[in-house]
């Protein structure tokens, strides 16, 4: 018992030096600006996809499933409506950062663990290259870019989505869809959920840098890195989400 709580205050301070570290190599030049973009296509480009997909079949199902209980209250023309501020407001976000979880944390963890065991972050510590703002720096800010603008394009397809659900029993034009959806849309219901996102972001790059970083015991500590990765990415994101809730509630 003794031992687990050690390792559990071992691991916060590590963490937090891991993470202290990142606010001072962020401001160091050079910045490693190729190594950005070539994170940003690999994080960002190759997700698209799937984030497409899955926003899809989120605004798909989200009116199909709650059009029967408006039409019993007379209130299926406020359909458009609320399933674009559901989707704006908390499913796209939090879903779309769970998928960034799975993804990209365990993928960071399993690259940089993958490197970390084979000895290619101390090679590149003797070549005279600091590996962190290299490594950790250019993917922790990638992930912060990329998943507010995954966030994003969930939202649009999320939206359409609920425009295909909405006409499987109903008959509404594209643009009056989007009209209704832009009338009820304020810009409080944007900008909380978009600002939670670059919290997800920094989280889900930060956690697989720092779990990747320090991988341990061979090969088979590539796999706990990329595993632990997505179960703490994972947490992290409904942590923040409820903060985000709370504070949303508090000052808007």
């Amino acid at each position: 018992m003794q031992t687990a709580i050690k390792n559990v205050f071992e691991d916060t301070g590590n963490f937090s030096i891991f993470t202290g570290r990142f606010f001072k190599e962020i401001f160091k030049f050079p910045f490693q600006i190729n190594e950005f973009f070539r994170q940003c296509y690999a994080i960002g480009y190759k997700s698209f996809p799937l984030v497409a997909i899955t926003g899809f079949i989120m605004g798909l199902v989200l009116t199909i499933q709650s059009r029967p209980t408006m039409t019993k209250f007379g209130a299926e023309s406020w359909l458009p409506s609320m399933v674009s501020l559901s989707l704006i407001r908390e499913i796209a976000p939090v879903i779309t950062a769970l998928i960034c979880a799975g993804k990209i944390a365990s993928g960071i963890g399993a690259e940089l663990g993958s490197m970390k065991v084979t000895e290619q972050i101390d090679a590149m510590e003797v070549s005279a290259i600091n590996p962190y703002r290299y490594l950790v720096v250019t993917r922790i800010l990638a992930t912060m870019l990329m998943v507010p603008i995954l966030v994003l394009f969930a939202d649009l397809v999320g939206i359409f989505g609920g425009y295909i659900g909405y006409n499987v029993r109903g008959s509404m034009s594209l643009f009056r869809y989007f009209s209704d959806v832009i009338e009820h849309l304020e810009f409080l219901d944007l900008m909380p959920a978009v600002i939670k996102t670059f919290f997800f972001g920094f989280f889900i790059g930060l956690i697989g840098c720092y779990k990747g970083f320090n991988a341990k015991n061979g090969t088979a500590g590539v796999g706990v890195a990329a595993n632990e990765a997505v179960v703490a990415a994972s947490l992290s994101i409904f942590i923040i989400d409820m903060l985000a809730v709370q504070i949303t509630d508090l000052f808007f």
